[in-house]
């Protein structure tokens, strides 16, 4: 492979990684919290269970790169689907460390040193389960934490609460 090829791959898995975050957030908001509020809700409901129904997204979200793989190594190689695939992969692997371990502690760890984006993110998804309806909840992606969700800004916007 020539580094031109290697270089619009790596652009590509990257790209794939970003427009995946779009994907999440879209199927977030109006798949998740709409037609198949059945599966999620579980998420978003406190039980002792180790998994949930919710979990079957994982499954659906997997099958489009596990099938490029397939299909771009097993039918007809393709270097740029690989990429596409591997894109796709590694969002799932920043959605399984970020939510299931460090949001949710599905396996009990959570980095001590914490930057202020990633808790901005973590604070936003605090927020978004703070419903435990499909209705009137913010918040759907992952990778996009708006300062909003920022400790400061938060604090400020109890504080506003109060005084009203």
């Amino acid at each position: 492979m020539d580094w031109i090829t290697i270089l619009l791959c790596a652009l590509i898995v990257i790209a794939t990684f970003l427009f995946w975050e779009f994907v999440a957030w879209f199927t977030h908001k109006y798949i998740m919290h709409g037609v198949l509020w059945i599966w999620h809700k579980s998420h978003h409901t406190v039980h002792d269970h180790a998994l949930e129904k919710n979990d079957w997204f994982a499954v659906v979200f997997s099958l489009p790169s596990i099938g490029l793989f397939y299909y771009a190594t097993m039918v007809s190689y393709n270097p740029y689907l690989i990429a596409v695939g591997f894109g796709i992969f590694c969002y799932g692997l920043f959605y399984l460390v970020f939510h299931d371990i460090i949001v949710h502690q599905r396996i009990k760890w959570r980095p001590s040193k914490r930057s202020r984006y990633l808790q901005r993110m973590i604070n936003a998804h605090y927020m978004h389960h703070s419903k435990h309806t499909k209705e009137d909840c913010e918040a759907f992606g992952f990778l996009y934490a708006p300062k909003k969700y920022d400790v400061k800004n938060l604090n400020l916007k109890k504080s506003r609460q109060e005084t009203q």
